[in-house]
């Protein structure tokens, strides 16, 4: 008789797509306090804006190859050539807004940086550098933003950032584990929770 093999239980929105559940188990929630790796992760939620997770997850490695690896200083420095090139580029989102936005956020974020010595310390104080562990049963509970999120979201702009509303700044936070948003019954939950800084 063969044995069934149980999956482990994952929050809902996740479930189905192979790349999805790899994405969830192995990063969403995990607390990100690297910088090359925040900016990644903004960028992509900057291309995002208006579309499914799961559509730019599936691009998320063609935008590394167009995007020189998320490398924010070489992007700071794109021109027009490198605009229209990435215009014709087929395998990313073609946004001429957007990635305009990731040029004018590289250079935003490297302004951060020199002011708080880090984007990660600069992000993480709102949070006082602790994750905010929530309590959801149920993932369509989540809101899409909170004042904590207005309150970045306000303040990015306020620093040139573009793209960053709060719905999209609430989507970091969540992916770059400053908040715990994984339903309580995912076997994620508890294991992202103890994580110590």
């Amino acid at each position: 008789m063969k044995m069934e093999i149980k999956k482990p239980k994952r929050c809902g929105w996740c479930t189905g797509d192979e790349l999805y559940e790899k994405y969830h188990d192995e990063e969403w929630g995990k607390p990100v306090m690297d910088d090359a790796k925040l900016f990644e992760f903004l960028t992509l939620e900057t291309f995002q804006a208006g579309l499914s997770w799961v559509t730019i997850l599936h691009k998320r490695e063609n935008f590394r190859r167009a995007l020189d690896n998320f490398d924010y200083r070489k992007i700071a420095k794109y021109g027009h050539t490198k605009i229209k090139a990435l215009l014709q580029d087929s395998g990313i989102v073609r946004h001429q807004l957007k990635i305009k936005a990731t040029i004018t956020n590289a250079i935003a974020f490297m302004g951060i940086q020199h002011e708080y010595g880090s984007f990660s310390k600069y992000i993480w104080g709102f949070v006082d550098g602790k994750p905010i562990v929530n309590r959801f049963e149920d993932y369509r509970n989540v809101p899409a933003n909170t004042e904590l999120s207005d309150k970045i979201s306000k303040d990015l702009k306020k620093r040139g950032f573009k793209f960053v509303g709060s719905t999209i700044v609430y989507s970091l936070m969540q992916a770059a584990g400053m908040v715990n948003d994984h339903e309580i019954s995912c076997f994620k939950y508890n294991q992202v929770a103890k994580i110590k800084r």
